[in-house]
């Protein structure tokens, strides 16, 4: 089974989510959360702390990560770990892979015209709002 994660990163306030424009396909020109492949033999929750700091320079010292839910996908033979967190403090976000920018809350992720990966952002966002009704504090 090949396995990858996603991670849900908002900003300090709370306020704002940390996408990125996919450069590549699949979803290439969709926004996304931040993520990518969990090694052979890779800790889940380590490849998603490596996965934010190659792709955005966010380090474990910036933020907490919490496991939220995998999705799996049994007949693709694919393991999706859905992480969340909250950055501590204001971080300068870079990197190169795609583009990376915040976006409010308030948008529609579960546009699958315009979010990749066919309505799972706007589903682990309404998780999160379900854990933390009085806003992400992870």
């Amino acid at each position: 089974m090949k396995n990858y994660n996603v991670i849900a990163v908002f900003d300090e306030t709370g306020e704002r989510l940390l996408l990125c424009r996919r450069r590549k396909d699949p979803y290439k020109g969709f926004s996304n959360l931040v993520g990518g492949k969990i090694e052979a033999g890779e800790d889940g929750l380590d490849a998603a702390y490596r996965e934010l700091w190659e792709e955005t320079a966010i380090t474990r010292e910036d933020i907490t990560l919490t496991h939220l839910m995998d999705f799996v996908y049994h007949v693709s033979g694919c393991r999706l770990e859905a992480y969340v967190g909250r950055l501590r403090r204001h971080v300068e976000v870079a990197g190169d892979e795609n583009e990376l920018y915040w976006s409010g809350l308030d948008e529609d992720y579960f546009d699958v015209g315009k979010y990749a990966g066919e309505g799972n952002i706007g589903h682990i966002l309404e998780e999160v709002r379900c854990l933390w009704p009085d806003g992400m504090d992870v």
